[in-house]
């Protein structure tokens, strides 16, 4: 009976294993979920109010979407941030690919608020920008793409200065207030640890960004993706 119970006890922590075992491609990594649930819930966010949106010429010639939920301010520098979030790209028929994730760090934003965090909203232009993350390094906002505070509502819809000529146009909203923000000099990198957790394996951000390809495209992917213009 010894031995029986022995054999049966070792078979019980495989099955307990097997529940509990890592992330797969099913999405099964619950803080990667939430982060995708949190992004969409900023960027639904966006349009609460027609005071507050984004204008609609700039969602229709926008590239790729990026989201940072609770950017947060550095305990040491002033005015440095940090943050993780999601970032999609389509293609010339405006399907949107794959979620890759990201990291903004370090910058000093124009937009202060006098809140400890913001809730950012990235409108890529051009595929450029996106386009340096695929070589696993880092790209400067402002440095090697040009960033600048994206417009408001009727009054950016009406602006003549609204020649969409950046790059990447950004937004923050923190404290119930929306806004243009300034982002020179932060950096912007993606997550390729957490991009293997939740695909279940390592996935290029070519692949996801710009070949929307992905072993799987999990349910809380998906819908984020749903949110996206």
């Amino acid at each position: 009976m010894g031995r029986i119970g022995s054999v049966l006890g070792v078979l019980a922590m495989v099955v307990a294993l097997g529940v509990t075992g890592p992330a797969t491609a099913q999405g099964t990594d619950e803080s990667l979920d939430k982060r995708l649930a949190d992004a969409g819930r900023v960027y639904r966010e966006l349009f609460a109010s027609p005071d507050s949106s984004v204008p609609q010429e700039l969602l229709q010639r926008c590239r790729c979407v990026a989201v940072l939920p609770h950017v947060v301010k550095g305990a040491f520098v002033w005015g440095a941030r940090f943050g993780s979030g999601v970032m999609s790209c389509r293609d010339s028929a405006g399907a949107w690919g794959p979620p890759c994730f990201v990291n903004l760090k370090g910058g000093s934003f124009g937009l202060q608020i006098g809140a400890e965090a913001s809730d950012v909203v990235l409108f890529f232009m051009t595929d450029r920008g996106a386009k340096s993350l695929m070589t696993g390094s880092q790209f400067t906002l402002g440095g090697d793409a040009s960033v600048a505070a994206g417009p408001v509502g009727r009054t950016g819809e009406a602006s003549t200065d609204l020649k969409l000529n950046a790059e990447i146009y950004s937004y923050a909203r923190a404290k119930g207030l929306f806004a243009g923000l300034s982002l020179a000099g932060a950096r912007f990198t993606a997550d390729t640890k957490a991009n293997a957790r939740y695909y279940g394996r390592p996935v290029s951000v070519k692949q996801l960004l710009f070949e929307r390809k992905a072993p799987a495209v999990p349910a809380g992917a998906q819908e984020f993706l749903k949110v996206l213009p």
